[in-house]
């Protein structure tokens, strides 16, 4: 079969990277984020102890690891970030921040016993199918392969970041660097800042870095609604409620969830026209009219991703702080040039520009059957069935895949994690070499969520969103309410696969 670049490694230099005492399948989990964690709890949960988790980074957390930025939070209430089966009732405050994510993350996988799995500081470059062997072949940066029965891909949407294609970016001689790889260490307080962004991460952390520069320069390409944000740290009395009443949490859980749910298709004028509104009154607090109109969003709000803040147009109004909407022409040596010719001198450039989110599971070299390569498979768009698993790639299942991001991404990761553990049992209880979407079954699933996509019409309002590939697709959202996936993902579907060996026809 066709092999990647720098991935073959002579089979005496395979290790045998789960314990051969153990019973039951190989499998490696691609990722110690939440899909992750939430994979091996429920791995244990159904007896399967062969598995490990590879993680690139030198810690626990996936997204709550990496992104360090001031100021980062989730931007869903905290009362529904927590999985149904380790409910937390402590939270802080109403939108939990990234080191308190990232803690409660990391106390799952010590609870639950995850972490004796997790092989930190070990970054996956491919993974390759043996049609021979039945097997995934999975290469690590340090040129170890690690064999897998299964292989779990849970890097999720946001793991590749993305850098800002603006020409000269590496003729700046000034400091340099991305808003998720964040440096703490560097020192702003007389430095003059450029932030090339105005969305989700920026929207949060500019606020908190303005203070701390000698001036600071805001480089928006789109306005954004930014509505309010209900946010005050939750006192004692608060806080000792709910942790003694667990169902007060799980009435509030139910509360936010019944909110979003009637909300994640954007198909209630009324209510649009309510948050266009907030958003509205929001903005008014930026006293320039100048600086406050070119706030202004220009697309109905769902178009692109919503957000909320209390901070964000309040910050410009310091001396300092100044928002530039000219197009970015090229970076030089010594800041960013505008299309109006103005040259911008910086000390320091912080990219809030993201992450590249169609990559899934593509963001490693995938090769299936008969060499087929994953992002080539994608050519138009990342697709799998439920989200989770691509024809034509045995035994490779994926968390936070396409099409799949919708409420609460907890909710829908123990969708996702539920239904590979029973596939995974499948595999055990027929004696199943592998088990492969079928292509049909893919294709029509796939036509459904595309189809579905196009009725929420805020979606293609002509604004640049991470929603849709070049090709047009719809690749990260999903199209309905998230009721409807659980029902979708726990409804048996054994004609969805062909297997092998085939399973005998009987008399």
């Amino acid at each position: 079969m066709a092999e990647g670049k720098g991935a073959i490694v002579e089979r005496e230099h395979v290790v045998n990277s789960t314990d051969q005492r153990q019973t039951g399948r190989r499998i490696v989990i691609v990722g110690a984020g939440p899909g992750g964690i939430c994979m091996g709890i429920k791995l244990l949960e159904a007896g399967h102890k062969n598995f490990i988790i590879l993680e690139k980074a030198d810690g626990v957390g996936g997204t709550w690891w990496h992104n360090r930025y001031p100021g980062a939070a989730c931007d869903l209430p905290s009362h529904l970030y927590s999985f149904t089966f380790a409910l937390k009732q402590d939270w802080s405050r109403p939108y939990a921040q990234a080191p308190e994510i990232q803690r409660y993350m990391a106390g799952l996988a010590d609870a639950f016993g995850v972490r004796p799995h997790v092989r930190l500081n070990t970054e996956v470059t491919a993974a390759h199918w043996r049609e021979d062997a039945g097997q995934w072949h999975v290469c690590t940066a340090t040129g170890e392969v690690h064999e897998a029965d299964v292989l779990v891909a849970a890097q999720g949407m946001f793991n590749e970041i993305a850098w800002p294609a603006i020409p000269g970016l590496s003729d700046y001689q000034g400091h340099l660097f991305h808003s998720a790889r964040w440096e703490h260490d560097h020192d702003m307080r007389e430095r003059r800042v450029g932030v090339i962004g105005s969305a989700a991460s920026a929207v949060q952390f500019v606020p908190e870095i303005a203070p701390n520069t000698r001036h600071l320069t805001v480089f928006q390409r789109t306005a954004n609604w930014v509505l309010p944000k209900h946010d005050d740290p939750y006192d004692e009395d608060a806080l000792a409620y709910y942790r003694a009443n667990r169902d007060a949490v799980l009435a509030s859980r139910e509360k936010i969830l019944r909110d979003l749910e009637g909300f994640v298709l954007f198909d209630e004028p009324e209510r649009l026209a309510k948050f266009e509104a907030l958003g509205l009154r929001n903005l008014e607090q930026v006293r320039d009219p100048v600086t406050r109109a070119k706030l202004k969003p220009t697309h109905p709000y769902g178009c692109k991703r919503p957000l909320n803040s209390n901070k964000w147009f309040p910050t410009f109004n310091r001396d300092n702080v100044a928002l530039v909407t000219e197009p970015i022409e090229r970076i030089t040596a010594r800041g960013i040039r505008t299309a109006d010719g103005m040259e911008h001198e910086l000390d320091t450039i912080i990219a809030a520009t993201g992450f590249d989110v169609f990559r899934f599971a593509s963001a490693i070299e995938v090769i299936g059957r008969a060499g087929r390569r994953l992002d080539e498979a994608w050519h138009d768009g990342a697709q799998a069935y439920l989200g989770i698993t691509t024809a034509g790639f045995p035994n490779l299942f994926q968390i936070y895949g396409p099409n799949t991001n919708n409420n609460s991404i907890l909710h829908m990761i123990e969708c996702q994690t539920g239904y590979i553990t029973r596939q995974i049992g499948r595999l055990e209880r027929e004696q199943l070499v592998w088990m492969d979407v079928r292509p049909d079954v893919m294709a029509e699933y796939n036509e459904g969520v595309q189809r579905d996509a196009l009725k929420v019409k805020v979606w293609f309002a002509g604004c640049p969103n991470y929603y849709r590939a070049p090709s047009g697709r719809v690749v990260t959202q999903y199209p309905h309410k998230s009721a409807a996936y659980h029902e979708q993902t726990t409804t048996p579907d054994p004609d969805a696969y062909e297997v092998f060996p085939p399973r005998r026809a009987t008399a």
